[in-house]
């Protein structure tokens, strides 16, 4: 795997993505940062570079990856705001595509729900009773972020889906639970999945795969 020294991070402005943004700087990695809103962005660091603009804009995706060796999105659908899971997979995978020379070995690592259904999964009630609420109750998120998965697994990235129940807004860091077919806890920390989003860096042992995390 390649040396990994400026990352793109779409969503950084978000409760996850700010704990991902701060264990990125305290590592020493430079970032370059998509932000819809940078004047809201309280975060000063030299090691940040801010490109302002939305991750729907197939353009702007294109310039944020410029420069950079990997790219980690915890970017949410907000209410009442147009789909963006699946056009933002797009737009990074076609991005990645048209790099030249090392398009398979840039890391594309992103956040998602436990109610992504993969081929591999044997859900438990839980996992399952939440994964049929979601698509009863958000249908079209469900399918949008359902539709990332399968752009995914049709692409040449070496990707990493990280799936996770619901998230607590705490910095304290506990034992991280890994399992590949059903989601191992109810809950997890920000700090962790940021730690864990991190880790899939340097690790090949999930490429290409949607793995669950807990706490």
């Amino acid at each position: 795997m390649n040396q990994i020294h400026k990352i793109a991070v779409l969503g950084g402005g978000g409760r996850t993505g700010l704990r991902l943004v701060n264990q990125l700087l305290d590592q020493g990695f430079q970032l370059k940062l998509l932000l819809r809103k940078p004047e809201d962005f309280k975060i000063q660091n030299p090691l940040i570079e801010i490109v302002k603009g939305d991750a729907l804009d197939a353009d702007v995706v294109e310039h944020l990856l410029e420069g950079c060796d990997a790219v980690i999105s915890t970017v949410g659908q907000r209410k009442g705001e147009p789909l963006v899971a699946s056009q933002a997979t797009t737009n990074i995978i076609n991005a990645v595509a048209r790099r030249k020379n090392d398009s398979e070995n840039f890391r594309y690592i992103l956040l998602a729900g436990l109610n992504v259904d993969t081929p591999f999964d044997k859900k438990g009630i839980e996992t399952q009773k939440a994964t049929d609420w979601m698509k009863a109750t958000f249908p079209d998120i469900h399918a949008d972020r359902q539709k990332s998965y399968a752009l995914l697994l049709a692409s040449e990235v070496s990707w990493t889906m990280v799936r996770v129940p619901f998230i607590e807004f705490v910095e304290t860091k506990g034992e991280i639970k890994i399992n590949l077919a059903d989601s191992p806890g109810s809950k997890i920390s920000a700090a962790d999945i940021a730690y864990f989003l991190i880790a899939q860096l340097t690790d090949e042992t999930y490429v290409r795969k949607a793995p669950f995390i807990s706490n």
